[in-house]
């Protein structure tokens, strides 16, 4: 991953199955400032059964009667996908794509992806996790719903495929939509970067942006962030993702951040460093001092500015005697 936060804008299925709607999806990211544009690429009948139950979120926000009938409608084809990837390519962005089954993994690979989001439902597929650290690129792995102990399972199994554990990066993530803040949990984190020896990120399901902002400022290197043309348009995610606006402002708060983190070094910055002598003080006269008069208590105070003798040396200055006269507010000079 780069030096600086990669920030993912999650198209995912907002589109609503409109190649035009993600076309405009994209140009709208691309104005905020995004690093990548991410979609979700599968084949209905090779990872849903037919009869598989809504999640709660998806039941309150689509007209489909089970997952399968839902994310058929929202499906984009192969053709389509290389439209957007051309489209990514033109907007100097990044498109990616989380695969759901094997054979829509292989068809991003031949798509020319350099770098695979694997979702979180796939964290314990042996075979996709197999299949995608076979492609030795770099990977980012949700890890929404999993424990420490499964999330290093898929590490072990990924590099043991070919993938270079320096190239993965494990996002926290919390797959309730929307998350509440109360279950963000960003400290485990920081337990998956210190126990797994990894780079992290945070794909951000919650409402708002400051979940994200808090993970930047942790050290997430990624941020994944659902968005939408309009929260009103009918579809699961839609609720829960950020409009046009909000992520423009997303985008502008992490670089902020970023540029608020620093280097690390205790310094004066080039901004304050005109400061330190207004807001600093010296020692001075508090009083007339005559020439071959001893400094003390009684004759000496500490005031700005600071262009003085430092108060830091006022054991030094205590019992010096006055080479010249000293007039009140006067700094002293040894």
């Amino acid at each position: 991953m780069p030096a600086k936060v990669f920030i993912i804008a999650e198209a995912g299925v907002n589109h609503n199955g409109s190649l035009a709607l993600a076309k405009k999806m994209i140009d709208e990211a691309a104005l905020a400032g995004i690093d990548a544009v991410k979609f979700q690429t599968y084949n209905t009948e090779d990872f849903i059964c037919r009869k598989a139950p809504l999640a709660g979120y998806q039941r309150i926000a689509s007209l489909a009667g089970n997952q399968y009938e839902m994310l058929q409608s929202l499906r984009l084809d192969e053709k389509a996908h290389k439209e957007l990837f051309a489209y990514c390519r033109r907007k100097k962005v990044i498109f990616l794509s989380s695969a759901f089954d094997l054979g829509s993994l292989e068809f991003l690979f031949r798509l020319g992806l350099k770098i695979f989001k694997i979702p979180s439902g796939e964290l314990t597929n042996l075979v996709y996790l197999r299949k995608a650290g076979s492609f030795k690129k770099p990977l980012i792995v949700s890890s929404g719903m999993a424990y420490l102990a499964e999330v290093r399972d898929a590490l072990r199994i990924l590099v043991k495929a070919g993938a270079r554990k320096k190239d993965i990066t494990v996002m926290h993530c919390n797959t309730e939509y929307p998350t509440p803040m109360k279950d963000v949990n960003l400290k485990a984190m920081l337990t998956i970067k210190q126990k797994l020896k990894v780079e992290v990120g945070y794909s951000d399901h919650t409402l708002g942006i400051e979940a994200s902002l808090a993970a930047v400022a942790l050290g997430a290197k990624v941020i994944e962030k659902h968005f939408t043309l309009d929260k009103d348009m009918a579809g699961p995610d839609h609720k829960a993702s950020l409009e046009p606006d909000e992520l423009f402002a997303m985008v502008e708060s992490v670089r902020n951040i970023e540029k608020a983190m620093g280097d690390g070094i205790k310094k004066p910055s080039l901004s304050e460093r005109k400061n330190i002598r207004v807001s600093r003080k010296s020692i001075v006269a508090s009083s007339f001092i005559r020439k071959g008069q001893a400094f003390c208590l009684g004759n000496l105070a500490v005031k700005r500015p600071g262009s003085g003798v430092s108060p830091m040396r006022w054991d030094e200055v205590i019992g010096r005697i006055a080479k010249k006269d000293f007039h009140i507010d006067e700094p002293v000079t040894l």
